[in-house]
């Protein structure tokens, strides 16, 4: 009967693989590419907690890999106006890969608003992207004023 392997007494997980595998590949900025290798690497492992460890990390992130950020007005802001871009840039398939990011994201804000009211206007923000992200930029200037 084999004896089970020794434990070294250190706790593994995601965070700590991650920072393994940052530190084997040095990458300076997560791409699509790289966080489809990173995923891979910790899996089994969701997108919204990779993307949350990743954040946590410092590194620097692409638009489609860092998201929708809604911890303040600030970074909901900039991380809209990040994806108007891509939204531009983008033929069919990446406008709607972009839209459905946006779309996550306001759907996990409308279902926020039950317990912090405040999500209710980032939801307003995120709808309004949707309506028409080219003139978001536009938008959330008079909008800021407002507010």
């Amino acid at each position: 009967m084999k004896k089970p392997p020794e434990s070294t007494g250190k706790k593994r997980g995601k965070r700590s693989d991650l920072a393994e595998w940052l530190d084997r590949t040095r990458v300076s900025r997560i791409g699509e590419a790289e966080f489809a290798a990173v995923r891979q690497a910790l899996e089994p492992v969701s997108e919204s907690y990779l993307r949350k460890l990743l954040r946590e990390s410092g590194v620097e992130l692409a638009p489609m890999v860092g998201g929708v950020q809604q911890g303040n007005f600030d970074e909901l802001e900039a991380t809209l106006l990040a994806l108007v871009d891509e939204y531009t840039r983008g033929d069919r398939a990446r406008q709607m890969a972009v839209r459905r990011l946006v779309i996550t994201a306001k759907d996990h804000a409308r279902w926020a608003s039950r317990k912090h009211p405040e999500k209710e206007e980032m939801v307003l923000w995120m709808a309004t992207w949707l309506e028409n992200p080219t003139v978001f930029s536009e938008w959330v200037k008079l909008r800021r004023a407002r507010i």
